[in-house]
């Protein structure tokens, strides 16, 4: 079943009792089928970005202004909606959990898998830990139970939200849904508040900076301003490319997940745009561009806090429960289908009565609180799952343009609107996404790489010969293979 040490079947008397080594393999590694439909899958799209549109974003105005963080959240919109298509298409032909992995094994072969797999794996490992010292830095802004921020809050965000994803992926979407619906709600009310003091002339009110090439008041950074935006134009959608992660545990993955996909999008521009203009034009983009509670800052300015700023800073705190408790969903989902497969340790996919990947939940969680406690940086350890993402981007969009190359007759039962011409396009912005990182953050690069390279060094030396044949992603490869080769014949 395997490129190395087979799987045995369980001892006798235990459930896999009478199967074949891989049936016995794969018994043990089953996620809980049907638990998500699409409401609930859109849930979770939007559930992975929404904390994105409470901070973080506005750093992107001290970089190229109103302007050139207009222009970036555009682009970035743009390669996100091409990208969201494309995989709408991908997870129509193969939903399994190991989403870009899966797609990038069947287009670009072992090697393309990994790198997409670990791409992602970076993203999702570093942003809930990030995501957790933010929370921590909520709570005590909030004076919420005298803690402060620190080790004690990350302990607890990692316990109680993993503990719920070890009860079941129901219960954890139901509970990501509900989380999200109250932060979305808050981003409207947020929006008809701040609407109520919106001047156009406050969103350009940066000084421009005369030796930037192309600078105004518009783009007081110049020209480059713009490219230096991209991470930042990315925080408002970035993370809605692991829905279909959870394409085993979804009800009628063919139609549900492009459906999921596609209206959270919508989702998203709506709130991106909604919150971008009213927070800029609120107090100006000078005031809020390196705001840490920038709708906070929105509402009151320096004044004395607001009923309504009040409720939007307890709503931000929701929208990070709500990204942090997702995204350890979807970075447990990408870890067990690399283990599964045989890419990473086979121990890791291993799941427990109600179905979950128990060790691919705690593992990266005891990971993700380490390097909170130890790091303290919440924006760098962003800066570094940026650039995972990107990378992941980039190959995904290649799988598609593989795929719609070589294998034109593969059964589609999503197809993208555009076709090629759209992944083209995907590709094209996520490359010129993943240089900007460079711009932004050069260690917080330096550092992804690193972590990249040690990992391609694992994958090269040992993990690559110890494959698991039977795994969904990999019988899916072997099983085009040999269609190829009796069409040859």
């Amino acid at each position: 079943m395997a490129q190395g040490t087979e799987q045995p079947a369980g001892p006798p008397g235990d459930a896999t009792s009478g199967m074949s080594g891989t049936d016995a393999y794969l018994h043990r590694r089953t996620l809980r089928r049907g638990s998500a439909g699409w409401l609930l899958l859109t849930g979770l799209g939007v559930a992975y970005v929404v904390s994105g549109d409470f901070s973080g974003w506005n750093i992107g105005l001290s970089k190229g202004g109103f302007g050139g963080l207009a222009a970036a959240t555009v682009l970035m919109g743009v390669m996100y909606a091409c990208l969201v298509f494309a995989l709408a298409e991908l997870s129509a032909i193969l939903p399994t959990a190991g989403g870009g992995y899966g797609f990038a094994r069947r287009a670009l072969g072992t090697w393309g898998g990994f790198l997409t797999g670990t791409a992602i794996l970076i993203e999702y490992i570093l942003a809930p830990a990030a995501i957790s010292i933010f929370i921590g830095e909520y709570v005590e802004s909030l004076g919420l139970f005298g803690l402060t921020s620190g080790w004690p809050v990350y302990l607890a965000c990692f316990a109680v939200f993993i503990g719920i994803h070890l009860w079941g992926v129901g219960e954890a979407l139901r509970f990501s849904l509900v989380v999200t619906a109250i932060a979305v709600a808050a981003l409207l009310v947020f929006a008809a508040g701040a609407f109520t003091e919106f001047d156009a002339g406050r969103l350009d009110d940066i000084p421009a900076d005369a030796t930037a090439f192309g600078s105004s008041s518009w783009l007081p950074f110049g020209l480059l301003g713009i490219w230096a935006a991209f991470p930042f134009g990315m925080w408002f959608f970035l993370g809605v490319e692991g829905v279909p992660l959870a394409a085993e545990e979804a009800k009628d993955p063919v139609r549900s997940l492009p459906k999921a996909l596609a209206i959270s999008l919508a989702v998203l521009v709506l709130l991106a745009l909604i919150t971008f203009v009213s927070a800029t034009g609120a107090q100006g983009a000078d005031a809020i561009k390196e705001a840490g509670n920038p709708l906070v800052v929105a509402l009151q300015g320096d004044g004395e806090p607001t009923a309504l700023s009040r409720f939007v800073n307890y709503a931000g705190l929701a929208g990070l429960v709500a990204s942090f408790f997702s995204l350890i969903f979807a970075g447990s989902r990408q870890l067990f289908a690399l283990s599964r497969a045989g890419y990473l340790p086979r121990f890791l996919s291993l799941t427990n009565r109600r179905k979950s990947p128990y060790l691919g939940l705690l593992i990266p969680g005891a990971l993700g609180f380490t390097l909170a406690a130890w790091s303290g940086d919440g924006g760098r350890m962003l800066n570094v799952a940026v650039l995972g993402a990107t990378i992941s981007y980039a190959l995904m969009a290649l799988s598609h343009l593989v795929l719609r190359r070589r294998e034109p007759e593969l059964p589609r039962p999503y197809r993208t609107p555009g076709g090629a011409v759209t992944s083209s396009v995907a590709f094209v912005l996520a490359c010129s996404a993943l240089v900007a990182t460079f711009l932004v953050d050069r260690d917080a690069a330096f550092i992804a790489l690193g972590v990249y390279a040690v990992a391609l060094a694992y994958f090269a030396f040992y993990s690559r010969h110890r494959l698991v044949a039977g795994a969904p992603e990999e019988e899916f490869t072997a099983l085009a293979a040999a269609e190829a080769e009796l069409a040859r014949d």
